[in-house]
């Protein structure tokens, strides 16, 4: 298969280097917060995997600007939003990341109850209170869509559907075959292995290195090893995604480190054998697509200086149901890759507030495509900056 460079609209490539974000940018808590409320608080947001929400009463909790979002899985099969706050006095529903509550969401604080569609159906001495409209009191709902298995929330009513915030995306990424997606069957995988990772990185500096290359011949032997091409300039010319794919080296059969193949390939991607597809998906996701699993990076800013990062590794259930199935070697790979990536992310944070970084540093143009041209135009946009 012909890998083809993603092409380029503007002068990226032509040497001249490009100006990054000023060092404010990563540390400023008002650009964070203004961060929060202008994109988080506005973008649809990924706040888990299908499998997270297999049985009726599962709930997640996460944060999504400035606000805490539960969802859960309803008694009718549906999945459903809503802010993580009790109509009665304000306190949170749910005090944990993941639970099961069972037939009913009830507040630990007074014991108000909340079928898993929201509605009110329960407080303690409810008989006393004849005027209670329960109605009224249900839990205030927010804006969900799934998509290839992985669910999204917004907290803004009037966002546009959530295929017009991903197609572009994927379009950019994979041009004339942005449907690709849809063959890993992303939402029938399971969950084999979850890493949680706490850097202490501006969430940023985390994306702008996963969206080039330029550092992967420095920092990552083993991915390089997996992909040569991430290591050869003049493969990636200016920086741009490849839309066909990235080739795996000769002789690795799969994308671990000892390149052998064990779990089962995904049904529907054969033609996709031995090539790596791995995309951001704006404002909290990276997806990276392989024959034989899939991999979710799920970030969540969690001050100007620090971002939480949930990695998932997705197989065919056929592999993980197996009597042999050990993820070791695939997870392997990319964990080391993780943990380079975010301490090469903690070296960049504390000179963010040097004066030598006061006006911002250079994007070669290797970098300019992608970081200068795709993400900041984005971000500056929503950011409302020049």
């Amino acid at each position: 298969m012909t890998v083809t460079p993603h092409p380029t609209d503007d002068a990226a490539g032509t040497g001249a280097l490009a100006p990054t974000l000023p060092g404010r940018y990563y540390t400023d808590q008002n650009v964070f917060d203004l961060e929060q409320e202008r994109i988080f608080g506005t973008e649809w947001v990924h706040v888990a995997h299908v499998g997270e929400l297999a049985d009726v009463g599962d709930v997640v909790r996460r944060t999504v600007g400035n606000e805490t979002v539960i969802v859960v899985r309803g008694r009718d099969g549906a999945l459903r939003a809503f802010l993580n706050v009790c109509r009665h006095r304000g306190a949170q529903l749910c005090l944990t990341d993941t639970r099961n509550v069972g037939r009913a969401i009830r507040c630990p604080y007074h014991a108000w109850s909340y079928g898993l569609d929201g509605k009110l159906i329960a407080a303690p001495n409810m008989g006393s209170m004849p005027d209670l409209d329960r109605g009224r009191y249900g839990l205030v709902a927010v804006a969900l869509a799934e998509w290839a298995g992985l669910v999204w929330v917004t907290l803004d009513p009037d966002a546009l559907p959530l295929a017009d915030h991903l197609v572009p995306q994927l379009e950019y990424r994979l041009g004339v075959e942005a449907a690709r997606l849809d063959r890993y069957r992303i939402g029938e995988l399971v969950v084999g292995s979850r890493r949680e990772y706490d850097v202490a990185a501006n969430w940023k500096i985390i994306q702008e290195n996963f969206q080039e290359c330029y550092h992967c011949g420095t920092i990552h032997p083993e991915l390089v090893e997996q992909i040569p091409s991430f290591a050869s300039f003049e493969e990636l010319g200016n920086g741009d995604y490849f839309q066909g794919g990235y080739p795996f080296g000769d002789g690795r059969a799969a994308f671990s480190p000892s390149g052998r193949s064990r779990p089962r390939p995904i049904l529907g991607v054969q033609g996709e054998a031995r090539l790596y597809f791995g995309m951001v998906l704006r404002p909290n996701c990276f997806v990276s697509l392989l024959p034989d699993h899939v991999i979710v990076h799920r970030f969540e800013p969690v001050s100007p200086a620090r971002t939480k990062v949930v990695c998932e590794w997705l197989f065919t259930r056929e592999s993980v149901e197996a009597p042999d199935f050990d993820p070791a070697d695939t997870v392997e790979l990319f964990h080391r890759v993780n943990q380079q990536d975010f301490a090469a992310s903690e070296w960049c944070q504390p000179n963010m507030s040097s004066r030598a970084y006061r006006d911002g540093g250079a994007l070669v143009p290797l970098e300019s495509a992608i970081i200068g041209q795709w993400y900041y135009r984005w971000y500056r946009s929503k950011m409302g900056i020049g």
